[in-house]
């Protein structure tokens, strides 16, 4: 690279007329030449920068060490002074009156005045301390010398010797002059070498209190990412949050803030305090302050959490361990336990884990379930978990509808009395009228006896916004999308959520990017248990989940989409919530489509045979034997009230009005009527099936002729 060196040259003959003036003449040296190969000249930038970085490094080893003794120094003064003063109770006084708590305030100040006493009574006792002394003095060594002297006679009657009477005397004097020789051969090394240790040990002290500037620690030091959470770094983030209240009174507190913090306590894969708030500080303002808040702790935002606890005026931080959130969590009980079994009235879904890794159950006796979150965040896989730890329940009854059709849930086929599949127009119909049907049972049981027990039913829809957003009317006119009062569906769910739950009937419902349109206010505020998933922003939160929720610290809108897979947020009474939160966040365990199959095997064999009724096309021609078969499934005989309700799930436009007179005269004559066992009119399996395998005959034959 070419340098330009200036050269300054005072002109040695001035014009006569003149002063002596100063020219500035440019010296341009020149180049390098072009032989020189560009290894040589990066090699000598390279030198020049590995010699910048070792005088770098020695001058921030120098300035570190030199500092360590300076602020160790300090660090010593001001424990001695707080030894010796009122100094440490004054800081807890300020801090106390900080933090509006008053009677914390007294508390310290009575132990000031303790203090205070105390140390008069000392200094009291220090005026009398010499006289004392002298007295003590003059009372022990007249003591030695006596008690030296006796010892000396009795040497000397023993050895007939009367010089022995002062050996004794003699012998201590000598002791006491080789101390004297001792100490002044030590003395000029003590010295010298003892303010070097005295140096040496406010070194130590300023070491390891880490007492010197971050710019001056070495690399791994001065990186603090991942650091372990101590007080002092809490506080320091709370001081650096940008609200000046807080600033302010952290400031005037004595203990430089530690009187805000509660215990840090490990809780999961990180840690968890209670921040109590001086007065003037509210808690939102440390609450919309998350990410500034995580960076000044050095964690990414989603790896801190804020919820208001009971105490007022008190924010609870959780802190994850760094990058601990990354980590996946265990296989689900339901796929590692083989023998578990549910029980629908007093078990709870081993659903996942809590941010404090505890294992979050839900309880999902008549509640209501609403579940939503982006596209392709675990919503479908969540849901199924509950209904595959339902399924392990045999009084469940299922009635399933699949808006998205990717085959999701084909493993309820044989768990589910009715299973559709689909996205179109037409599966929303079935989805629609499945929904109707069920306010009818629902109306049915209501009109029973008081005191009835009812079996569960549980209406499961996913993707239910595409039900919400349909624009097919049916034949009178009224939509079954939409949220008006004519709107099928949403009519059907509105009347689910009022009275479904007093005799067992449930709707979980499971949608994605909610909406007003697509997830009305009055369906989303009938569910009981709302969880939601990663959304996109607050507003979509507090339709997910409520404004008490989010208020009070629910955030799905900072989970991070496509990493935060499965853990969502649920606000609901059926699952345990710390006392004073409104909300949990809560990591589930991931179940494969194989492993769901498997489930779902395990609870078909706890069941007698289910069949499955699937969508079917509407206005078909019905063939009422072969209809009458597959309703029956695999049972040997099914009574005839079950039947007729099965045959109107397989096609209500074919089946809806038929009685009992209906099945017996399309029976009749084939060989399979309906008799009489144990009191109750049935229809046989293998009647039917014979009465189907001869007709079939009959044809074939009348097809050759």
């Amino acid at each position: 690279m070419t340098e330009n060196v200036v050269h300054l040259h005072k002109n040695t003959a001035p014009p006569a007329d003149s002063a002596p003036v100063t020219t500035l003449t440019v010296v341009t040296d020149p180049a390098p030449p072009a032989s020189v190969p560009l290894w040589v000249r990066s090699g000598r930038a390279v030198k020049r920068a590995a010699i910048d970085e070792r005088t770098t490094g020695a001058l921030r080893f120098t300035a570190r060490h030199s500092l360590y003794t300076v602020n160790g120094g300090r660090i010593v003064a001001r424990r001695a002074w707080d030894g010796r003063t009122g100094a440490r109770y004054e800081r807890m006084i300020r801090a106390a009156e900080a933090a509006g708590n008053l009677e914390m305030a007294e508390e310290w100040e009575e132990r000031l005045q303790r203090f205070r006493e105390a140390r008069h009574r000392r200094r009291m006792d220090l005026l009398h301390s010499p006289l004392d002394a002298a007295k003590g003095v003059g009372v022990g060594a007249g003591m030695s010398v006596g008690a030296l002297v006796a010892l000396g006679v009795v040497m000397a009657i023993n050895n007939h010797d009367v010089k022995d009477v002062i050996t004794p005397l003699a012998a201590t004097v000598e002791f006491i002059g080789l101390l004297i020789r001792i100490v002044q051969i030590v003395w000029g090394p003590a010295l010298t070498i003892g303010p070097l240790l005295a140096l040496l040990a406010l070194w130590a002290v300023g070491r390891h209190q880490l007492a010197a500037p971050a710019w001056s620690m070495p690399d791994q030091v001065r990186s603090s990412e991942g650091e372990p959470i101590t007080p002092s770094i809490v506080v320091k983030a709370l001081r650096d949050l940008g609200v000046a209240p807080l600033r302010a009174a952290i400031k005037e507190m004595g203990d430089a803030g530690a009187s805000m913090l509660g215990p840090i306590r490990i809780a999961g894969c990180g840690v968890e305090v209670d921040v109590t708030l001086p007065s003037g500080v509210a808690t939102n303002e440390v609450q919309k302050r998350r990410r500034k808040l995580a960076e000044n702790l050095t964690r990414h935002e989603h790896e801190v959490f804020i919820t208001l606890p009971e105490a007022a005026r008190t924010v609870r931080l959780w802190i994850a361990d760094s990058g601990a959130l990354d980590q996946p969590i265990g296989p689900s009980p339901l796929v590692t336990d083989e023998s578990l079994t549910a029980n629908y009235k007093t078990g709870r879904v081993p659903w996942g884990q809590d941010l404090r890794g505890d294992a979050a159950g839900l309880s999902v006796y008549q509640r209501h379930l609403l579940i939503t979150g982006l596209s392709n965040q675990g919503k479908t896989a969540a849901l199924r978990a509950l209904a595959l730890w339902l399924a392990l329940d045999r009084s469940v009854e299922f009635w399933m509808g699949d808006l998205k059709g990717a085959g999701d849930w084909n493993m309820f086929d044989g768990i589910a009395t009715r299973l559709i599949q689909g996205p179109t127009d037409d599966h929303v119909i079935q989805v629609t009228e499945m929904a109707e049907d069920a306010v009818e049972e629902m109306n049915r049981r209501l009109q029973s006896p008081p005191g009835t027990e009812f079996p569960l039913l549980v209406v499961v829809v996913d993707e239910a916004q595409v039900a919400f957003m349909c624009p097919v009317k049916g034949d009178d006119k009224r939509p079954y999308g939409g949220s008006s009062s004519t709107s099928r569906y949403f009519m059907a769910a509105r009347k689910i959520h009022n009275q479904g739950r007093a005799v067992n009937v449930l709707l979980w419902q499971g949608t994605q990017d909610p909406t007003d349109q697509n997830l009305p206010k009055l369906v989303r505020e009938g569910a009981h248990t709302r969880a939601s998933l990663a959304l996109g922003t607050e507003s979509q939160a507090r339709m997910a989940l409520g404004d008490k929720a989010v208020d009070g610290g629910a955030a799905p809108n900072l989970l991070r989409p496509g990493l935060d897979k499965g853990t969502l947020v649920i606000a609901s009474d059926g699952i345990e919530i710390p006392k004073g939160q409104s909300s949990l966040t809560v990591r589930t365990h991931y179940i494969s489509t194989d492993d769901a199959k498997v489930i779902a095997e395990r609870a078909k064999a706890l069941r007698d045979g289910v069949t499955t009724l699937r969508v079917v096309d509407r206005g078909e021609d019905r063939d009422a034997l072969a209809d009458i078969a597959s309703v029956i499934g695999t049972a040997e005989r099914v009574r005839t009230k079950d039947v007729l309700s099965r045959l109107g799930n397989l096609n209500p436009g074919a089946y809806s009005g038929w009685s009992f007179l209906d099945l017996k005269r399309e029976l009749e004559g084939t060989g399979a009527e309906p008799y009489k066992s144990d009191g109750v009119m049935v229809v046989s399996r293998d009647r039917v099936a014979r009465a189907l395998a001869n007709r079939d005959g009959e044809g074939s034959a009348s097809a050759s002729e």
